[in-house]
C-alpha cells in the first residue's frame, strides 16, 4: 500500500502531496522536511529505494521534480517505480511535455489525474487511455459548468439593465 505521494522539487519546494495514512499536520511538515533531506542530497547514482521509519520510499528523478513514494516494507519497489512513471507518462500526454509550472498553475489537475490512477493507496486503473478519456470527460464538464455559469450572468445581468 502506498502511504503517501510527494512531489519535491530540486530546490526542496512541495509541488504535491497526497496522503493515504493518517497523518496531523505537524507529522506531514516534518515527514516532508525529513524526506526532503534525505532525497534532495542522495547522489544521482544511488538506487531509488531509501529505508525511512520502517518504511520504503521509493522515488524517481523526472527533470527538476522528485516523484516520491512511501510503501509498506513488503510491497514490490519495481511495481511502485513503474506507478510513478505511469503517472509522470500521463501527465506528460495531458500537457504535452510537462513541466514543474504546468503542476504549479494547474495543479488541481495533477491532482485529479493521480486519484484517477490511486485510490486509498492501491493502483485503480492502469489505461493510459482510460485516465485520459477520464480527464477529457472531466474537462468537458468543467466547460460547460463554465458556459451555463457564463450564459446565466448574462441573462441576469440583461434582466436588471
Amino acid at each position: 500500500m502506498i502511504h503517501f505521494v510527494l512531489l519535491i522539487s530540486r530546490q526542496g519546494k512541495v509541488r504535491l502531496t497526497k496522503w493515504y495514512s493518517p497523518y496531523s499536520q505537524k507529522e506531514r511538515s516534518k515527514v516532508i522536511r525529513e524526506l526532503g533531506r534525505i532525497i534532495l542530497t542522495r547522489a544521482p547514482k544511488l538506487c531509488n529505494f531509501v529505508e525511512w521509519r520502517g518504511y520504503k520510499v521509493v522515488y524517481r528523478r523526472y527533470a527538476s521534480l522528485y516523484f516520491c513514494a512511501c510503501i509498506d516494507p513488503d510491497d514490490n519497489e519495481l511495481e511502485i517505480l513503474e506507478i510513478i512513471h505511469h503517472y509522470v507518462e500521463i501527465l506528460d500526454r495531458y500537457f504535452g511535455s510537462v513541466c514543474e509550472l504546468d503542476l504549479i498553475f494547474n495543479f488541481h489537475k495533477a491532482y485529479y489525474i493521480l486519484d484517477e490512477i490511486l485510490i486509498a493507496g492501491e493502483l485503480q486503473e492502469s489505461s493510459k487511455k482510460n485516465v485520459a478519456r477520464l480527464v477529457a470527460a472531466q474537462d468537458a464538464l468543467v466547460e460547460t459548468a463554465k458556459e451555463q455559469t457564463g450564459s446565466t450572468s448574462n441573462m441576469i445581468a440583461q434582466a436588471t439593465k
